[in-house]
């Protein structure tokens, strides 16, 4: 990340509810969720917002890079759904080969994987100022339901936290959507950019270019290039990571205490970006 990259203007989002499901690999029964959100589900939120159908283009979205910051990791959850289950045969889900499936192979079963009680932060960056206005407006005003990863995961309490000139600063600094804590806590940064040169952290020479954010720890398939219904297709990216230890004070509680936490410290930083 360089110094440019650090500085440049962005969007900050809230991204909290009961269940979030970011999908990188899912193939047919077994839906799968990464630790974090991934960069074609929260383009697919802004895309939602912004009223945009799936096949219409994309890439001024998809030019805007991401940084997560994991307030709450949340638990793995796995649900068991049953698809056809008592139907007349006719009814059933019908095959590859378009026949339909005998009775006792009416019923199909799914494994789908959830973040439960899970909370994030996010920093979406790019040097187009008038896509950032204009998504800022659809988040506050969505054209159609935004979803965290799933349709059947809606988030919780408001999404847009502020357009701001350097909202990599205030990933920092924000306050944490998590109990409070009497020490130092871990928190993970993801990217799909470097992330040794976040603003703020002083550079160090200890520990490798992985764990300081330099280089990548792995690839994550989620970056869009075609969202359309019948063709949807992505490429791989690096996945960038690093781990800081942000002090106890700003794990602000959850709910009412933590959104009052967040409005008190938007209210120290109005004049730097438009706010909830």
């Amino acid at each position: 990340m360089s110094t440019a990259e650090s500085s440049a203007p962005g969007l900050l989002l809230h991204l909290s509810g009961p269940l979030q499901s970011w999908g990188t690999h899912s193939r047919f029964n077994e839906r799968d969720t990464a630790r974090f959100p991934t960069r074609s589900g929260i383009i697919g939120l802004l895309a939602a917002c912004l009223g945009r159908r799936r096949g219409e283009p994309m890439d001024d979205l998809a030019r805007l890079s991401l940084t997560t910051r994991t307030d709450r990791p949340g638990i793995l959850l796995r649900d068991l759904h049953t698809v056809g289950g008592g139907l007349p045969a006719k009814a059933t889900v019908t095959t590859a080969e378009g026949k339909k499936r005998p009775p006792a192979q009416g019923t199909l079963l799914s494994h789908r994987y959830y973040l439960a009680d899970a909370a994030f932060t996010a920093a979406l960056t790019g040097d187009n100022q008038a896509l950032l206005t204009e998504c800022a407006q659809a988040l506050n005003c969505p054209h159609w339901p935004p979803y965290l990863g799933r349709r059947s995961c809606p988030p919780e309490g408001p999404l847009l936290i502020g357009l701001l000139p350097s909202p990599l600063h205030h990933l920092l600094a924000l306050p944490l959507a998590r109990s409070p804590h009497r020490n130092a806590i871990s928190v993970d940064f993801h990217s799909d950019t470097p992330l040794d040169h976040l603003p703020g952290v002083p550079s160090t020479a200890d520990g490798s270019a992985t764990a300081n954010g330099a280089a990548p720890v792995s690839e994550v398939t989620d970056d869009p290039v075609e969202l359309s219904p019948n063709r949807r297709t992505y490429r791989a990216r690096p996945l960038f990571r690093r781990t800081l230890a942000l002090p106890a004070t700003q794990c602000q509680g959850l709910g009412a205490d933590y959104l009052g936490a967040l409005a008190d410290y938007l209210a120290t930083h109005r004049t730097e970006g438009a706010a909830l």
